[in-house]
């Protein structure tokens, strides 16, 4: 199981009380999908901070400022939406899929400089290792012929999984690592879990990720975190 660290001193926003200036119209009309700067990355802060429906990104400015995001529109994979296409397929059956053998493999192929859009720094490095040794963080992995050629990793909490980054080095391994993730997901508690993916992309929405409002976004969450880990997971 894993381990709890210590509480964060951190405080983050209320994001289901945030809605526009001037906004009449209710609770539910979130601000923005930046809700905080600052703080920390220590283990205790990461977990506060999923479990309130935020997660941390760097700034992209060259400040390094660490930017606390939770979008107005969530992207989720619902675990019956799935799209596997027959060439995915073909693709499963060609791969082995492992859990937690290369975690650390993993994270360093996300945080590639030289990928598009790189975005993982060494402090993010270093935050989700450390959630690993603590049993919160994850990664499922495709290997073929011996080599790692794909993987995604992502932090799981109760029902929560939340993925943070894939890879590929062949053709469909970071989907391969996706569609075995969604099995591992698929247990009694299947109703209940979430599977976060952050912001829909027209990659993932080919997969079956749908946006969901922040505010839904927070009651599946909530109902996600009153559910056990899965088995691969706990």
């Amino acid at each position: 199981m894993p381990i709890e660290p210590p509480a964060t001193g951190w405080v983050f926003p209320d994001v289901e009380e945030r809605r526009p200036r001037g906004s009449t119209r209710g609770r539910d009309e979130p601000l923005d999908d930046l809700v905080g700067v600052g703080a920390d990355l220590e283990p205790g802060t990461l977990l506060a901070a999923y479990r309130r429906g935020l997660f941390p990104m760097p700034a992209q400015d060259g400040s390094r400022s660490l930017l606390w995001w939770s979008p107005v529109e969530r992207g989720v994979l619902p675990l019956d939406g799935l799209r596997v296409s027959r060439s995915l397929r073909s693709s499963v059956r060609r791969m082995e899929v492992r859990v937690d053998t290369a975690f650390d493999e993993v994270v360093a192929a996300c945080a590639d400089p030289g990928r598009d859009g790189a975005w993982i720094d060494d402090r993010i490095v270093r935050a989700y290792t450390a959630l690993r040794e603590l049993g919160w963080a994850h990664s499922v992995e495709s290997w073929r012929d011996g080599e790692l050629v794909g993987g995604l990793y992502g932090v799981a909490i109760g029902g929560l999984f939340a993925g943070e980054s894939m890879f590929h080095r062949v053709t469909d391994a970071s989907k391969v690592a996706l569609v075995a993730l969604v099995e591992l997901l698929r247990d009694e508690h299947a109703g209940s879990r979430l599977l976060d993916v952050q912001w829909r992309t027209d990659h993932l929405a080919s997969l079956g990720v749908e946006e969901v409002p922040r505010s839904a976004y927070l009651r599946m969450l909530r109902d996600a975190l009153a559910v056990p880990l899965p088995r691969a997971f706990a």
